[in-house]
């Protein structure tokens, strides 16, 4: 957040000058979101296995104790897998503090953006970012807390969750233990993916010339060039692993090789190219789906609103299939190790995938500083076309972030499997299919709880712009705005209202666990998982399409050459700031902000923080 904040006055400067030294800025900005944040979490884990493995082996409490009083010390087996259960602990604060980061965030970056627009722009037609406008500044403090520091704490989980859960599946492998490389196979991905995310960093800001028409282009070869290093990274790796190894869950042997394991990483990590490809397909106003729903603002926001929800629904048929055949693959291959590798392969290229997502919140607030200080149009022309850019990549970004989720949830419930010593999960038994059906409630009740916190706050947001509005100051011009009371309903909103949601959270597997046992959980968790994602994905990716189509018609595009519903083909029409259409998208996308910046992101956190919280009080159970 510090650097963020300390890059977007520095990415405003530059685009005074040139778009691709602005970019240049904006994207080094994101860079330290994402090299120190997977340096750390790589760092810090491997700090905790070497000094838990040492209290371990001289502890005498990690030992049987025998008739005459001598201790026989657990086998490698028996230690690897009681190392390992308790640094799962590890992404369960990892994934705590993200349901504060992005529950927290996202309420109070979208109440103050909600309750801005809606007050602001729609009901006084100013511009995005004006300074008169009482909610702008919360609105841009919003932006760091829920993007910045919500997304980096997200994906800290997730990387964290996977590894942990790989690491204890792994332990079930005599073959794995007793070779020490292999044992920690997982943490080399990690690694190996930080270099190959450096060399890729250089082809966006050494050897390409950002214009105003390929800025999203730029984006995506860093995603095409760090896949293609990542898997060519992974292969020397293989040849650490023994030759055959058996991976067992409730108590069968899957057997498994080192090309298989290659198999598992491969397959998630292309699946993670292809969700964040369609990602950018369904979100960006480079193509058709966004084009359209543009249009279909002429008509009124309804028309925007339904068309919007189509599509948010329409974009979950890729990622899912391609998570489906991941983990099928992945389970074929090498049960939950092979799913828990899969995930750490879709998260391999997370460098890149976080320096382009801190790239957009950062673009986002150089064009507000941009307009607050009343810089010429064509710097908020360059930051604008840059934010465009960065709502797709934020897109793209909580693309990978829900396919990871959902591999590594499913990755975690396979280590709960493993940790509670159950044999099968059998959905046709009444408990664990009744858990199913409140696990596929929760992430519902969920959402509920999170939107209803943003429009609960954005309604005292508007209230208090509208009445600094109505003062007699403010009318005549010459007030200034009371900044700091929009502040202060935005934080007191996010401290209060994440409280509920949190509770559920953390509270549903224990309570569930508790009174029905762990069958039930089992159940729980299936539920969560399958429903959950489906609601992420849709959420994330109609939010973004409603915030890309409103900067579409921002921008005044002709759109004479396309083809409307009920219009004449040869009928020419430019979009306008301020005209119905505009204020149609603009209504559309404050319905989309809940969902793509909180409700959606924060399913992600749900599913994974409910896995995790299994696992470690699986004994509990």
């Amino acid at each position: 957040m510090r650097i963020a904040v300390f890059t977007n006055v520095r990415t405003t400067k530059e685009c005074a000058e040139d778009i691709s030294k602005g970019f240049i800025v904006a994207y080094r900005g994101g860079q330290v979101l994402g090299f120190v944040l997977v340096g750390l979490a790589l760092l810090v884990l491997q700090i905790l296995i070497i000094v838990y493995r040492a209290l371990i082996l001289n502890d005498k409490h990690f030992a049987d104790k025998n008739a005459d009083g001598t201790y026989t010390k657990y086998t490698d087996v028996e230690i690897s897998r009681r190392l390992f259960e308790n640094i799962s602990g590890y992404g369960l604060g990892g994934s705590t503090v993200a349901l504060f980061g992005r529950v927290g965030g996202g309420i109070y970056t979208k109440a103050a953006d909600v309750g801005s627009d809606l007050a602001g722009k729609v009901v006084q037609g100013l511009e995005e970012d004006d300074p008169s406008n009482p909610g702008v500044i919360a609105d841009n403090v919003g932006d760091n807390v829920g993007d910045i520091a919500g997304m980096g704490a997200d994906l800290f989980g997730s990387l964290a969750e996977s590894t942990c859960a790989a690491l204890v599946v792994g332990a079930t492998s005599e073959q794995l233990v007793r070779t020490s490389d292999a044992m920690y196979f997982p943490l080399m991905i990690t690694a190996v993916g930080i270099v190959a995310s450096f060399f890729t960093s250089f082809f966006a800001t050494n050897f390409t010339k950002v214009t105003h028409t390929n800025v999203e282009s730029t984006v995506k070869w860093q995603l095409i060039i760090s896949t293609v290093l990542m898997t060519a990274a992974v292969v020397p790796l293989t040849f650490l692993l023994p030759d055959h190894f058996d991976i067992y869950l409730g108590g069968k042997a899957i057997p498994s090789t080192p090309w298989k394991a290659f198999g598992c990483v491969a397959c998630g990590l292309w699946s993670g190219f292809i969700i964040g490809w369609i990602t950018e397909v369904y979100t960006s106003n480079q193509y058709s789906p966004v084009q359209e729903l543009a249009e279909a603002c002429r008509m009124g926001a309804a028309p925007n609103i339904i068309l919007g929800l189509a599509l948010g629904y329409m974009s979950t048929i890729i990622p899912i299939l391609c998570i489906a055949i991941t983990i099928y693959i992945s389970f074929i291959f090498a049960g939950m190790y092979g799913i828990a590798l899969s995930a750490l392969g879709m998260l391999g290229c997370l460098p890149i995938a976080l320096s382009i997502d801190g790239y957009g919140p950062i673009s986002d607030n150089a064009g507000g500083i941009a307009e607050m200080t009343g810089l010429h149009p064509s710097v908020r022309k360059a930051t604008d076309k840059l934010d465009a850019a960065g709502n797709t990549t934020a897109a793209i970004g909580k693309g990978f972030a829900i396919g990871s989720a959902c591999l590594v949830s499913l990755a975690l419930f396979g280590a709960f499997i493993t940790r509670t010593k159950q044999t099968e999960v059998n959905i046709l038994s009444a408990l664990e299919f009744s858990g199913l059906l409140v696990g596929a409630m929760i992430p519902y009740a969920f959402s509920a709880l999170t939107m209803a916190a943003v429009g609960t706050a954005a309604n005292e947001m508007i209230a208090e712009i509208q009445r600094q509005f109505n003062t007699e100051a403010m009318r005549n011009g010459t007030g200034t705005p009371d900044y700091q009371r929009c502040i202060s309903i935005s934080t007191k909103a996010s401290l209060k209202k994440m409280i509920a949601p949190g509770v559920l959270v953390m509270g549903s597997p224990l309570f569930v666990g508790i009174l029905f046992g762990e069958k039930a959980v089992a159940g729980l968790l299936a539920g969560i998982i399958v429903s959950g994602v489906q609601i992420a994905i849709s959420f994330s990716n109609a939010g973004g399409a409603w915030d890309n189509a409103k900067k579409y018609i921002e921008a005044g595009t002709n759109v004479s050459k396309h083809r409307h519903v009920g219009i004449d083909d040869h009928e020419c029409y430019v979009f306008k700031k301020h005209s119905d259409a505009h204020k149609a998208a603009v209504v559309g996308d404050t319905v989309g902000d809940p969902l793509k910046d909180t409700s959606g992101p924060s399913i992600n956190i749900l599913i994974k923080l409910s896995a995790i919280t299994s696992l470690v009080f699986g004994n509990v159970f």
